[in-house]
C-alpha cells in the first residue's frame, strides 16, 4: 500500500508542476485579462480580413489574366477580353 500512496503523491506532484507550467504559458496569460483578450482578438480579426482581401484580389486577378489568354474560344475569349479591359481601364 505504501508504493501506491508514493506513486499517487508523485503523480499529484507532477500534475501540479504541469498545471503551473500551463498557467505560465503565453496563451493563458493573454486570456487572463479581458482587455488583452479583446486587443488580441481585434488584431487577429484585422490580420484575417487583410489576408482574405489580399488573397481574393490576387486570385481574381490571376483568373482574369488566365481567362484573357484564352482567345481561341469565341465565347469565353471575348468575355475574358471584356473583363481584362475593364480591369485595365476602370471608368
Amino acid at each position: 500500500m505504501t508504493d501506491d500512496s508514493a506513486d499517487l503523491k508523485d503523480a499529484i506532484a507532477r500534475l501540479g508542476d504541469e498545471v503551473a507550467r500551463l498557467n505560465s504559458h503565453r496563451f493563458v496569460r493573454i486570456h487572463n485579462k479581458p482587455s488583452r483578450l479583446i486587443w488580441f482578438q481585434f488584431m487577429r480579426g484585422l490580420a484575417f480580413g487583410l489576408g482574405s482581401a489580399l488573397g481574393a484580389t490576387m486570385l481574381v486577378s490571376l483568373v482574369a489574366w488566365w481567362l484573357s489568354q484564352i482567345e481561341f474560344l469565341p465565347i469565353i475569349g471575348e468575355w475574358a477580353r471584356q473583363i481584362a479591359d475593364q480591369i485595365a481601364d476602370p471608368r
